[in-house]
């Protein structure tokens, strides 16, 4: 019994993919051949070829506006990435000959803010050849529908099909302002109102779990303040509002300020932690290769572990900067 192999699937040209981008921004052919420098007959013809091509209809023509169809937008979501990456690298190549162009990451707002941004003009010194852009987010990235080259986010590290590694741990500890120590006392103990206790979303066990570190018996209720960003958190402790858990490396500022205060030299180790993450085919970027290199070296510059604790630990060290 012989086997027959099927046909072997051609991709779609580039510009088909280009007039089918275009038309769904602007919703005519007229418009797309405006911005691609074609005429609305080429865009057309590009964009029902691509349908022959496909064995689908991608638009549904209405009057005076054409519509993505379910296929249309599924089709669209998975190979808009792959225009932008194209449309980048030419730019790159174009401008720098491949030496560098432009990194897009995204990145949790405070982790930005109180960690990697402090840090980044030794980046900017080192590599005036990449031009650095950020965006921030709660939670892990979805690369099909952001463009993003990495993501510096917090997380488990487990990434279905995406390059992850490992970068800072969180490591929190008791914070709270001097008015409220003043007025509570100054340590968390376990007749510390649980209503004081500021919390966060992204990790709800923290006040449980460092209260264990602590060996304090404590019946953490979340019946205070909870915020999901620690830019927040930090805020509201500031104010008065509770005491925090924070990192080192957030809360540093405002203790030099005078403006917070530690309550303990304990310390939590949270199960998650920062890590890089990327798309398989990004490896080959020269910009991620040389900002992760980068990134490796500041987090070096701090002790830790090769990878996050699955326990909590206390450490005796109470301004460490992680």
């Amino acid at each position: 019994m012989t086997q027959t192999s099927s046909p072997m699937l051609r991709a779609p040209t580039t510009m088909s993919l280009l007039c089918l981008d275009a038309s769904a921004r602007h919703g005519t052919f007229t418009a797309a051949a405006k911005e691609l420098r074609l005429t609305q007959s080429a865009v057309s013809r590009q964009v029902i070829g691509l349908e022959k091509r496909l064995q689908t209809r991608l638009f549904s023509r209405r009057r005076d506006k054409l519509v993505l169809t379910d296929a249309g937008r599924y089709f669209l979501d998975e190979v808009g990435p792959f225009l932008k990456r194209l449309e980048r690298a030419t730019a790159n190549v174009i401008a720098l000959k491949g030496r560098g162009g432009r990194f897009n990451l995204s990145v949790g707002a405070s982790l930005a803010n109180f960690w990697l941004i402090p840090r980044l003009p030794e980046f900017t010194r080192e590599h005036g050849e990449i031009a650095l852009s950020f965006s921030t987010r709660i939670g892990p990235l979805d690369f099909s529908k952001v463009d993003a080259d990495a993501s510096l986010e917090f997380s488990d590290g487990q990434r279905a099909g995406l390059r992850s590694e490992f970068i800072l741990p969180l490591v929190l500890a008791p914070y709270a302002s001097p008015a409220w120590i003043t007025a509570n006392g100054q340590s968390i103990t376990a007749r510390t109102k649980a209503s004081h206790l500021i919390h966060h979303t992204t990790v709800p066990e923290a006040w449980h779990e460092w209260m264990q570190v602590a060996g304090i018996s404590h019946d953490v209720e979340r019946n205070g303040l909870s915020f999901e960003l620690m830019s927040m958190a930090l805020n509201a402790a500031i104010a008065g509002l509770g005491a925090v858990l924070l990192p080192a490396f957030v809360a540093e500022d405002a203790v030099n300020a005078g403006r917070l205060k530690r309550l303990s030299s304990h310390e939590w180790r949270a199960r998650k932690g920062y890590f890089l993450v990327y798309p398989k085919e990004a490896e080959s970027l020269t910009a991620l290769r040389a900002f992760r290199e980068w990134l490796k070296i500041q987090a070096a510059d701090h002790e830790r572990p090769a990878s996050p604790s699955t326990t909590p630990t206390k450490t005796a060290a109470p301004n460490q900067v992680l």
